[in-house]
This record gives structure tokens, C-alpha cells and sequence, in this order.
């Protein structure tokens, strides 16, 4: 069985400020540059079924993060966010062709955020699903210990890529993806060992230092920033998630909008890629939702 997407790329490689070596992928498309930035513990090719609906209107770009996918694991051992932000902006500055837009899930957005608080290269307008900004409060809370421990004991190595397509769409949380992502994030996401089988591309270690960097930016942070954007949410699942945070970062930040999925979660990009793909086009666009 062939899990390869039919929608072609090439990859470069771009140095971070600190050496760190990123994969970023180029879709070719017409219209502006537009970079995707994905989720802990995913690359930028997961997104691909997302991809195919940008292309006739964007150029677009996706990287992926250190320790992730293609990228090298940083030779600092450096898993923190203001080096997440930093990959970004290495890359947008790759790229070089004046403010883009750009569209983050998770640490993605958290990380374009980041970019944008620090001046570190010029974004024009963003779409962001459910980006990690927690209240200053909540910054070492029990979340982040549990969800460190849950990466850290992933399974890393199975027999073949179907037998990995055959655990992760059976449970829970993976099962809920599109059934194209999820072929997507196998594919590009796991690296053949020299024992014949496949392992994860970003080790359970490292998405687990991720999840526990004590650098994320805040809520707080946020309060005034200038910045066109979107602020995406799925359900509110239990006492707290990512979504509650996100209606907050809409309020903090100046000329920002909340847009509301309840039927998704935090996966929602890679749950309705069509879907989300045309919101982030009609936003990039029209400047409404």
C-alpha cells in the first residue's frame, strides 16, 4: 500500500541561528508566500491534504521544527520555544521575498506568536489553530507534566508503516485525524531503521522536551500585540485544553478574530483539512471569515 501524496515538493535545507539544520518544504503554487508551521511531535508534510487546497491560491511553504521530521536533532540538545521561534524565522528570512502569511497549528502558531512579539521577521497576517499560550498560571501546570510523560511512553519502532497505520487509526487520538493526514504524518513522519523496520522521525525523548521547555509565552504576553490574525479553536474538552486559552488570545491581541469549530479538536487542521484550508484563504484574502 502507498502512502505517498501525488502532490509534488522539494525540500532545502535552512541553518538556524544556533546551526540547528531544518528541512523546509516548497509546494510551488501561485499567489503569496505562505509557511505552514506545524504541531509537536508532527512536520510540515502532515499537512499535505491541507495543502492541496492552498496551492491555487498561495505559494506555499511548510518546515519542519528541529528534532522533526526531516530536521536534524539540534547538536545543543536545545528544545526550547524562543528556538522554535528562531527556526521560523530563519526560515522565513530563507525564503526572502518580504512579509508573508502564515499558518500555525499548536506550537506552530505559539511559535509564529513568538516571532511576531519579538520582531524577528516580518509576518503580514496569520491564521493560528488553537497556538500554545497559557496563562502565566497555568505555565508548569500538571498539562505539561502529563503530557511529557504520555510522549515519552510512545511506542518509537514498529515492523512496517502499515503496521503503524493499523495501531494509530484504530485509537484514540490519532484515529480522529482525516484518513489522508494521518497517511501523510506516517509517511514522512517515520525513518527506516537498518533492522528493516521503521522508527518515529521525532523520538518520544524529544516531542517529550518540548511539551516540558519552560519558555512558552503567555497570555500575558500577548496584550497588545498588533498582528492580523486568527485565532481558530475546537471544543472545549474537560477543566482545561488549548481551546480555552484561545478566545483569550483573540481578546489580547489587537484586530484579531475568533473563529469557533466545536465539532473538532486540537487536531482540527489535520481533522478537516478542506475545511480549515478555506478559512485560512477566504481570512488571507478577504481579511474576514
Amino acid at each position: 500500500m502507498s502512502l505517498k501524496s501525488e502532490l509534488p515538493f522539494e525540500t532545502s535545507r535552512v541553518l538556524s541561528p544556533d546551526g540547528s539544520d531544518l528541512a523546509l518544504h516548497h509546494f510551488g503554487g501561485s499567489g503569496e508566500p505562505l509557511l505552514i508551521c506545524h504541531a509537536t511531535g508532527f512536520h510540515g508534510l502532515a499537512y499535505l491534504p491541507m495543502v492541496q487546497h492552498l496551492v491555487d491560491h498561495f505559494e506555499v511553504w511548510a518546515l519542519d521544527f528541529r528534532g522533526h521530521g526531516a530536521s536534524v536533532v539540534p547538536n545543543n540538545g536545545d528544545f526550547s520555544w524562543e528556538k522554535m521561534g528562531h527556526d521560523v524565522a530563519a526560515v522565513i528570512k530563507a525564503i526572502a521575498r518580504g512579509p508573508l502569511l502564515a499558518l500555525g497549528h499548536s506550537m506552530g502558531g505559539a511559535s509564529i506568536l513568538r516571532v511576531a512579539l519579538h520582531g524577528e521577521a516580518a509576518i503580514e497576517s496569520a491564521y493560528l489553530f488553537e497556538p500554545i499560550v497559557f496563562p502565566r498560571a497555568l505555565m508548569k501546570g500538571p498539562q505539561q507534566s502529563m503530557m511529557s510523560a504520555v510522549a515519552r511512553m510512545r511506542r518509537s519502532t514498529f515492523e512496517s508503516r502499515t503496521a503503524v497505520l493499523e495501531r494509530y487509526g484504530s485509537r484514540p487520538p490519532l484515529n480522529m485525524l482525516d484518513a489522508a493526514s494521518l497517511e501523510a504524518y506516517i509517511e514522512y513522519g517515520f525513518v527506516e531503521t537498518n533492522e528493516g523496520e521503521v522508527t518515529l522521525a521525532c523520538l518520544p525523548e524529544h516531542e517529550a522536551r518540548t511539551f516540558e521547555a519552560p519558555d512558552k509565552s503567555s497570555l500575558e504576553d500577548l496584550d497588545g500585540l498588533s498582528l492580523p490574525v486568527v485565532i481558530a479553536r475546537g471544543a472545549l474538552e474537560g477543566d482545561w485544553s488549548p481551546a480555552h486559552a484561545s478566545g483569550p488570545a483573540a481578546d489580547a491581541i489587537v484586530s484579531a478574530q475568533l473563529s469557533v469549530h466545536d465539532d473538532l479538536g486540537h487536531f482540527g487542521p489535520l481533522q478537516a483539512p478542506e475545511r480549515i484550508a478555506n478559512e485560512a484563504t477566504r481570512w488571507f484574502k478577504t481579511g474576514r471569515l
